[in-house]
């Protein structure tokens, strides 16, 4: 079903773009939203506005502006994380250069602020708060995140406050974006919103899970990335966790061979021995049980719970 929200998507953003001027620090702006993506996020607003009997023209541009947010995030991203690669391409940061990724990243930010605004009058109060409220967030779980690079072990609570905040947020905004453009009401609003967050964070988990464990052709690249790059994922904080002092040292030793394949065969073999893939499949049904909890409480027809029950399954059900 978001194909179709998608692919309209793509026509207005193209539009969006083609307004803007063809210079300066709007050449980074449309070369990041030009590099394409699944457009999930405004997809999620236009569906439910959809839901709640809303007016999809109305949420045209604010779904526009939480893509152009999202992609605001990915430039500032790549340049904190000196990232070699966005979508297959350079990141902004390497095609132009670190002074152009920030310019053209505040504009991003300023335009996706401009056009999340354009909703009706009576809807602004509520939309341009729950934009703020969902920015500052992002900012709060990026930081998190950079703080946990420095860091040896992260407790499991710790780290879905980061996802939380730094990706599942932003899901919750979009789907309480369509429901507050739909005129639901107060607490219909705040059940998509929790839904949105719930999957987002069991998306998260589910992505490291798969990082390991996936279909090797379908994700296209050799897979244990994240503990090849030291990452704190779900698998490893789990196992951090978990581990008993023998286990421990030995998942300290192997994280330290230089040798990437060994590395990662050696690790899985161990987060194999101690059942770590089983417990970040109980995690992430945890949060999804959650989420479907949400849609449950909702006063809407039951043919639109489908609807939402289903995209929720369909996420969750991928091998890449």
């Amino acid at each position: 079903m978001l194909n179709s929200y998608s692919e309209k998507l793509n026509l207005e953003i193209s539009s969006y773009l083609d307004s803007l001027p063809d210079e300066g620090i709007y050449l980074p702006f449309k070369y990041i939203l030009n590099l394409g993506g699944k457009r999930f996020r405004p997809s999620l607003v236009l569906l439910s506005t959809e839901l709640f009997g809303g007016d999809l023209q109305e949420a045209i541009k604010p779904a526009i502006g939480v893509e152009v947010f999202h992609n605001f995030t990915l430039v500032h991203d790549d340049i904190m994380d000196a990232a070699p690669l966005r979508r297959g391409k350079k990141p902004v940061h390497l095609k132009w250069d670190t002074n152009m990724g920030i310019l053209s990243g505040d504009v991003m930010f300023a335009q996706a602020n401009t056009l999340i605004s354009s909703c009706y009058p009576h809807h602004l109060n509520k939309m341009v708060s729950l934009f703020n409220k969902t920015s500052i967030e992002i900012c709060e779980g990026q930081d998190l995140d950079m703080q946990f690079e420095s860091r040896n072990k992260v407790s499991l609570d710790e780290y879905i406050k980061m996802i939380r905040l730094k990706t599942a947020v932003l899901v919750g905004c979009a789907l309480k974006m369509g429901a507050i453009i739909g005129n639901a009401n107060d607490e219909d609003a705040n059940l998509m919103y929790d839904f949105g967050v719930d999957l987002g964070i069991a998306f998260q988990v589910d992505d490291d899970i798969l990082d390991l464990y996936g279909d090797q052709l379908a994700v296209g690249k050799q897979l244990g990335g994240d503990i090849i790059e030291g990452k704190h994922s779900a698998l490893m904080i789990l196992a951090k966790n978990a581990t008993n002092h023998e286990q421990n040292n030995k998942l300290t030793y192997l994280l330290e061979n230089t040798n990437e394949t060994e590395k990662v065969l050696d690790v899985k073999a161990l987060f194999d021995q101690m059942n770590i893939k089983d417990s970040a499949l109980e995690l992430k049904h945890t949060y999804y049980s959650k989420a479907i909890d949400s849609v449950h409480r909702l006063s809407i027809q039951e043919k639109s719970k489908k609807i939402l029950i289903d995209f929720a399954k369909n996420l969750m059900n991928r091998n890449f």
